[in-house]
């Protein structure tokens, strides 16, 4: 298979991308009956320095709540860890709102994250169901298969989720199961991988 997409040259092209680092909160693990409440995102950008590792640089962050629109549906064990209340979610905005700020920000982005299959899958179904477009990148970058790739024969390491990772890269995830800042760990996770 030729590495040149003749009908999306544009996509191809990886480094010139914008990497969207996305972490989503959810109302439990199935996209086809639960919902997204939570979307955090840091935009960046990566570019190579002669001689050291990558410069990988912030260029925007944010966080958009969801309102929920069928909460019967949602299990109360993801409630629990994602923190959801009515009261914090009084001022959220709608799934459709949601993804109409998300779309042109990262259109064209490559999607880092931490299992960034689970988030496409919610992405998928959110963008489909509001009738957006989801134009990202071909290309993905999950964290976990970095971590598990770079510490491959390290017997000390047994699991690679988002915990652990920052535990054993000294980074701080002060609220933790929050999207904004589980994004902001893992991207901080990104670049010691990558000893940016």
């Amino acid at each position: 298979m030729s590495c040149y997409d003749t009908q999306h040259p544009q996509k191809i092209i990886m480094k010139k991308h914008t990497l969207a680092f996305i972490d989503l909160e959810t109302t439990g693990l199935d996209p086809t009956i639960h919902e997204i409440i939570e979307i955090g995102c840091i935009l960046a950008r990566q570019t190579q320095r002669p001689g050291r590792g990558p410069l990988v640089e912030k260029i925007e962050e944010f966080d958009i709540k969801v309102k929920p629109e069928h909460i019967e549906t949602a299990t109360p064990e993801a409630l629990r860890i994602n923190k959801y209340s009515e009261g914090e979610w009084l001022f959220a905005g709608t799934l459709e709102q949601a993804i109409t700020s998300l779309a042109p920000k990262i259109s064209g982005a490559v999607l880092v994250g931490q299992n960034t299959p689970f988030d496409l899958s919610f992405l998928e179904v959110a963008f489909k169901k509001v009738g957006v477009p989801l134009d990202i990148n071909i290309f993905k970058i999950d964290i976990v298969s970095l971590a598990f790739a770079r510490y491959y024969d390290d017997e000390s390491m047994q699991r690679f989720g988002n915990y652990t990772l920052c535990e054993r890269l000294g980074i701080k995830n002060e609220q933790a199961h929050t999207a904004l800042s589980d994004i902001r760990a893992s991207f901080e996770v990104y670049k010691k991988l990558l000893g940016a």
